[in-house]
């Protein structure tokens, strides 16, 4: 659920959707692949090819494909060879991995945490490939910028980006600009375990049309498909341009969890004098989260008045007269009503890219508005104050916003 709850509060319901979804088939979102069941032979590579239209309706659904395919064959043979030999290079880091032993058309790896994504990543980096994973620095992001030069020159051109998934696979996703055409060939490397070391299997292959790709002056790699998969987002991205260790933990502790469009925090200018302003009762749910890490449970659909409160005063310069009046609370159950968050699709998210520790203890925090469905990575900036505090909570101060290159959200009233 903690997936669940990331993709929600950075791309919206329906790409939440999309998610569950493609974790059920065991894909990330950015492979748009299907594994199809295959018998294999321990100790060889093996290849499985996307599935043909005879297959199932959900495939078609899931997969647009095009017939015009700008990779020659020999192209596409040696795309497959680098990507296993690229898997070659980071079987250490799967040696002690466990399988669920489940049928499955994802990974079916047990557990394959950040660290693991994080030394694979560096270890496919050193060997020269761009490789990423999320909320880590792309590696040799230059040859992306190289391709993005050619493409703005009209030159052909041809990168390859290892996107390290959660679940352990690892996407090639491959851009290719020929003949005034874009397009991506995708090869999906899966695990399989041996007597001694596990090894890379190529678990599927696909063309896509790409309708257009910008390199925004931040560094934010934006793509968007010609045929989109139904309820994804209208673009896919990554940031390719280094953000420092500090920003992205700010970002992690601060903003993230937060939501421009649900509610007015981040788009109102407020501070203690005219807070009751961002004061409604969907907001406590993504408050609870960031508080707590987990999802909102209730009874009845109602809150107590004591949790409730308690998280809502620390976490904003409110006091409890000011809830009571503000977000539904039941004098008779001493409880507040639960008003569930149905997030819009295609939100806009924020990342911390300059703060300012302040004399006082309080920290100013530099957020940029990234709205990748809209091509923008500086769609708009705010500065918000936090007060950390000892036991590791902390209180939003101050809000401001200024538009950039589009305007903020309007939140909810």
């Amino acid at each position: 659920m903690e997936g669940v709850k990331w993709i929600l509060k950075k791309h919206g319901f329906f790409a939440a959707l999309l998610w569950i979804f493609v974790i059920i088939s065991g894909i990330a979102l950015e492979k748009r692949g299907f594994e199809k069941d295959t018998e294999e032979m321990p100790g060889a590579p093996v290849v499985e090819e996307h599935i043909k239209e005879s297959d199932t309706e959900l495939s078609l659904w899931l997969l647009p494909q095009t017939e015009n395919c700008l990779f020659t064959e020999a192209e596409k043979e040696e795309l497959k060879d680098t990507a296993l030999t690229a898997a070659a290079q980071v079987r250490e880091v799967y040696k002690d991995i466990e399988f669920t032993g489940k049928p499955s058309y994802g990974s079916n790896i047990k557990e394959f945490t950040k660290e693991q994504r994080r030394k694979a990543v560096a270890l496919l980096g050193r060997a020269g490939y761009v490789s990423v994973t999320e909320d880590v620095n792309m590696e040799n992001y230059e040859k992306v910028e190289d391709f993005y030069t050619a493409y703005m020159e009209k030159r052909d051109a041809m990168v390859t980006i290892f996107n390290v998934n959660r679940d352990g696979l690892i996407g090639a996703v491959t851009f290719i600009y020929r003949n005034n055409e874009l397009q991506t060939y995708y090869v999906g490397i899966g695990w399989q375990k041996d007597t001694s070391m596990p090894y890379g299997v190529i678990k599927e292959t696909l063309v896509s049309d790409i309708a257009e790709i910008k390199l925004t002056g931040k560094g934010y790699f934006i793509y968007a498909y010609k045929d989109l998969t139904a309820h994804s987002s209208l673009r896919q991205y990554w940031r390719i341009k280094p953000l420092s260790d500090q920003c992205r933990e700010l970002t992690a502790k601060y903003v993230y969890g937060l939501s421009y469009v649900n509610y007015n925090v981040l788009v109102t200018n407020w501070d203690r004098n005219n807070v009751e302003d961002i004061l409604m009762p969907c907001m406590f749910e993504d408050i609870y989260w960031i508080h707590t890490g987990e999802n909102l449970k209730t009874e009845n659909r109602r809150i107590p008045a004591d949790t409730y409160e308690k998280i809502m005063t620390t976490y904003f310069p409110v006091s409890v007269e000011q809830l009571r009046e503000r977000c539904g609370y039941d004098e008779g159950s001493g409880s507040y009503a639960h008003e569930m968050i149905f997030a819009s699709p295609y939100p806009p998210f924020g990342e911390v890219v300059d703060y300012t520790e302040n004399p006082d203890g309080t920290i100013t925090l530099i957020v940029d508005g990234v709205w990748a469905d809209y091509n923008s990575d500086l769609a708009f900036t705010n500065k918000i104050v936090v007060q950390p505090f000892e036991d590791g909570t902390f209180r939003y101060l101050s809000n401001s916003i200024e538009s950039k290159e589009l305007k903020a959200p309007r939140g909810n009233k």
